[in-house]
């Protein structure tokens, strides 16, 4: 409840370009050179003490002016508080890792890069985490096809798996090859 009494200090002290709150969390949206200004303040500053990460997500909001989401979820034991921090990123936008403050979000950061793309400068281990090396494309991303872009079946007459790049028939919707 303490924390609940400081939100005008909070919604005063950081950059936010939007908010929200309800009883038990806080929501903000900040502009991404801010990030780490923004999660030092929240860690180390003993108003906040948000001194858990618990997760990083990425949406894919495909159609809009910035493409992506980034989703930073903190916890404050001391003050029994969440907060949302979002940040909206357009295909071609490269986000900073956060490895410095929160070591462990380097998972996190290698399964959002692997799944929808989103490129995290300053990560030290940024490599696939869930497809295999020389898999092509971001399967969470909206446009990727759901059948991807090889076909693999066993060949009887050849004895061997055979893998070949799929030719689908549709002509009324077109797929993006990522190269």
């Amino acid at each position: 409840m303490q924390f609940l009494l400081k939100k005008k200090e909070l919604f005063s002290y950081l950059p936010i370009l939007l908010q929200y709150s309800d009883s038990k969390e806080h929501i903000m949206v900040i502009n991404k050179t801010m990030l780490l200004f923004v999660l030092k303040n929240l860690k180390f500053h003993t108003i906040f003490q948000f001194n858990i990460l618990t997760c990083i997500s990425g949406v894919d909001l495909l159609g809009l002016k910035y493409r992506f989401c980034v989703s930073y979820e903190l916890l404050s034991i001391g003050f029994n508080s969440r907060i949302r921090i979002k940040l909206f990123l357009n295909e071609y936008t490269v986000n900073f890792s956060i490895f410095d403050i929160f070591i462990n979000c380097v998972w996190w950061e290698r399964e959002i890069w692997d799944l929808f793309g989103i490129f995290f400068e300053n990560n030290p281990d940024l490599r696939r985490i869930l497809t295999d090396y020389g898999f092509e494309g971001f399967p969470l991303r909206k446009d990727f096809p759901l059948s991807g872009f090889y076909g693999v079946y066993y060949s009887n007459l050849h004895k061997l798996i055979i893998e070949e790049p799929l030719s689908l028939s549709q002509e009324y919707r077109t797929f993006l090859q990522i190269n």
